[in-house]
């Protein structure tokens, strides 16, 4: 999975992905024209649970690729331009953060002058939605010609799909805020399309907006949040100190300063729920492991995820939960209380679960 960082200069884009990745650059790395990219390990205190209890050789968090992209321009006028550059780079992530600055600061004023939470997430929504209609008007050009030449029965079911895409776009409204059936979005995956990316507005604020976070929380709720966006609050300039700090340090800074949840937890609490995703376990005396699912997945596809082998040769699962395995402390005595049991390959996966898989 990877998650691309978005926003306006001097939004505190580079601040959140240098806390979350726990990488402090030279300010000369934050100019450069590449995209900045590193893979974060997941926290999970089950693991952590898990890996005591079974003192393997190894232990593997869930992790999640993280990119602060770059692209964005100063106009003649000196507001911020939408290269094709940024948004060619945009196209590649499969959720976005969008850092909105709520904070103020005479050194570093904001590129268009004031600051304007709404107008600054809608210069994106805009700009998104501009792409997307351009590229779905081109696309659908193309299948009609394609659909007189051959009649082709597949492209025909293709083209009500865009023309649906396309209304809701002349109505300004971003495609992730219309629920698609999953045959509907195995179609437009294809295209790469910018509204219908998750999004996660991530309101950055400084370390005097504290009790004033949830207000702006709230109103953000209430004018823009719909079916594929989700929102946090976090504190760039507090994060940056934090991020020297050793991790009991940092907890401790946290609650002088009344934060109960860290940029990076939060981030990670609000993309899984954003994508519809949670955690399943392998344990064992050589490696204890988290894996990433879709919620929703059965049994086989979780096997899938492990070794593509196990999805095509899944016999059975050996399944017990989290909280029953700690509770009873063995497999043992998970099998002696009945919680311990064997699924079919149409098991849906829980949130959890530690599995083994049987395979030929």
């Amino acid at each position: 999975m990877q998650i691309g960082i978005v926003g306006l200069p001097y939004s505190g884009k580079s601040t959140l992905f240098q806390t979350i990745t726990k990488t402090l650059l030279d300010p000369n790395e934050l100019t450069k024209s590449e995209a900045l990219q590193a893979v974060i390990k997941v926290p999970d205190e089950r693991l952590d649970k898990l890996t005591e209890m079974f003192n393997p050789k190894k232990n593997v968090n869930a992790t999640i690729e993280v990119v602060d992209v770059v692209g964005l321009q100063k106009g003649d006028s000196g507001s911020t331009q939408f290269t094709g550059n940024f948004l060619a780079k945009v196209k590649t992530n499969d959720a976005l953060v969008q850092v909105v600055r709520l904070f103020s600061n005479d050194a570093v004023p904001h590129p268009d002058g004031s600051i304007n939470m709404m107008r600054d997430i809608n210069s994106f929504e805009t700009e998104f939605i501009i792409s997307d209609m351009a590229l779905i008007e081109k696309r659908l050009e193309n299948i009609k010609k394609q659909i007189m030449k051959t009649n082709d029965e597949k492209l025909k079911r293709e083209v009500p799909l865009l023309e649906k895409c396309l209304e809701l776009l002349q109505n300004e409204t971003p495609l992730r805020e219309h629920e698609f059936t999953r045959d509907e979005m195995l179609i437009l995956k294809t295209y790469q399309l910018l509204s219908i990316k998750p999004m996660l507005v991530a309101l950055n604020f400084d370390e005097t907006q504290i009790n004033n976070a949830e207000k702006h929380l709230d109103e953000l709720v209430k004018k823009k949040l719909g079916y594929n966006t989700k929102t946090l609050c976090f504190f760039g300039k507090i994060e940056m100190e934090m991020a020297e700090l050793s991790e009991n340090d940092a907890k401790v800074f946290m609650a002088d300063y009344g934060i109960t949840e860290s940029a990076l937890d939060g981030l990670i609490r609000a993309s899984y729920d954003l994508l519809g995703l949670q955690s399943f376990f392998t344990v064992g005396e050589d490696e204890c492991r988290a894996w990433t699912i879709k919620k929703g997945m059965t049994a086989q596809e979780a096997a899938g995820e492990i070794h593509s082998d196990f999805f095509k040769k899944f016999i059975r699962a050996e399944v017990v939960s989290y909280d029953d395995y700690v509770e009873l402390g063995s497999f043992v005595k998970a099998k002696e209380a009945g919680k311990w049991r064997l699924e079919g390959k149409d098991y849906v996966v829980k949130d959890g679960d530690i599995i083994s898989v049987r395979h030929s």
